[in-house]
């Protein structure tokens, strides 16, 4: 039996920086990987599915993909070949509370993320036809018709692609409107301005069978869920099948010295949150402080134009009966985004009586960058008056944001 002090299982975002932190800190780090490092986010989600939205033609994309996850995947085993950091290729599998395979340590973090959800509809396995994102990224020629069930990020992100690249897209959605985490009035005008490049919704309708459906390709694009694994049980791990492994604010499970990071715990389904989760558990091992907000969380939809968020939605609000004020800006007002013929977009800035900055949602180019900004002031419990006070650089979009605050 080989000794370490942390054992990760998962080698995605969430596990590399927990191993790349922990080393730094002067840990022994054992990390299990039975794919390709860098998760289902470098290799087949977040970082394939940009160099789609940032290519021009089908033929281009699965070109330049290649090479893109190729060099990103050389700097992810770059990371983990530090002389602290024990790399093994192999499936991990609990044999008790702290043992893993052939190795034991007193503190462990799960970090296994997240895998398709498919609707239980007859075919759904079966007809070749449909394909979650990762098949649709495989495929080799373009299809001329694409149905995309599902209107998320997902979904959302590959219409537009795929629309850019000549298919005939359409898009069938249970719900009212498109990306439910989105402010409801952003993300219509996003789906009309989408609608008027020829993309089909079909919203509040429901898929019973995909016979009735006439395409090429049909993308499952109806969410993800925690990847959970049933050997948890042999370590006393408490998780659900559909909600993930149970964490606490340090993200520790309910077995003592055993975390559970990223998609898998079912808190936050973002590369970005695994990270920083990743550096709360390590934290938490240390017995260091730290004071990441987990409950500012911003995020970002790559259509063209792109969509962001932080913090609470309109309805939100309302439904909360917090008192606020919105304000909204303009691309179309903005000299930079006339001067860059990107005049479609519009910033809904959301404040409490007092000023304080309760949340942004946003569409128009470079949205997540503008959000992003908003994301460090809500950190920083900034007013609509300081935002006021901050020297924006002209011409830029972030003169978008001090509009909002004017």
């Amino acid at each position: 039996m080989n000794k370490t002090d942390l054992i990760i299982i998962g080698a995605g975002p969430g596990g590399y920086r927990a191993a790349e932190y922990a080393a730094k800190q002067g840990l022994k780090v054992t990390i299990f990987e039975g794919a390709e490092v860098g998760g289902t986010c470098l290799n087949v989600g977040c970082i394939p599915t940009k160099t789609y939205v940032h290519s021009q033609t089908f033929e281009e994309a699965r070109e330049r993909m290649t090479a893109v996850v190729a060099q990103l995947r050389q700097g992810v085993e770059g990371i983990l070949s530090h002389p602290n950091i024990t790399l093994v290729r192999e499936k991990a599998a609990f044999v008790d509370a702290h043992t893993v395979n052939d190795y034991t340590a007193d503190h462990i973090i799960i970090a296994t993320g997240s895998e398709t959800k498919w609707l239980p509809i007859e075919g759904a396995r079966t007809d070749p036809r449909v394909v979650d994102s990762t098949g649709l990224l495989n495929l080799e020629t373009l299809p001329k018709r694409l149905t995309i069930i599902g209107a998320g990020v997902i979904g959302m992100e590959f219409a537009s692609v795929f629309n850019r690249f000549g298919s005939e897209v359409t898009v069938i959605e249970y719900l009212k409107e498109c990306l439910p985490a989105l402010d409801s009035d952003i993300a219509k005008r996003l789906r009309k301005l989408l609608e008027k490049r020829g993309i089909i919704f079909k919203m509040k309708t429901a898929v019973e069978n995909f016979s009735d459906i006439d395409a090429d390709c049909i993308l499952m694009a109806t969410g993800r869920k925690p990847r959970v694994q049933t050997d948890f049980s042999n370590a006393g791990i408490e998780y659900d099948e559909r909600k993930g492994v149970a964490v606490d604010e340090n993200f520790k499970t309910t077995v003592d010295g055993v975390y559970a990071i990223g998609d898998v715990n079912g808190r936050q389904m973002l590369a970005h949150a695994a990270e920083m989760q990743a550096v709360r558990a390590v934290n938490h091992i240390l017995g260091k402080t730290d004071g990441i907000r987990f409950d500012i969380m911003p995020a970002a939809i790559f259509t063209e134009p792109e969509a962001a968020c932080v913090g609470s939605t309109e309805d939100q609000l309302k439904e909360q009966g917090i008192a606020y004020q919105c304000r909204k800006s303009f691309w179309r007002a903005n000299g930079k985004a006339l001067a860059m013929n990107e005049t479609e977009g519009m910033l809904k800035l959301f404040s409490n009586p007092n000023g304080r900055i309760l949340g942004c949602h946003a569409f128009g180019a470079h949205a997540a960058d503008i959000i992003q900004e908003v994301a460090v002031l809500m950190n920083c419990s900034s007013t609509i008056q300081q935002l006021r006070d901050m020297i924006h650089i002209h011409p830029t979009l972030g003169e978008i944001l001090l509009s909002a605050a004017d």
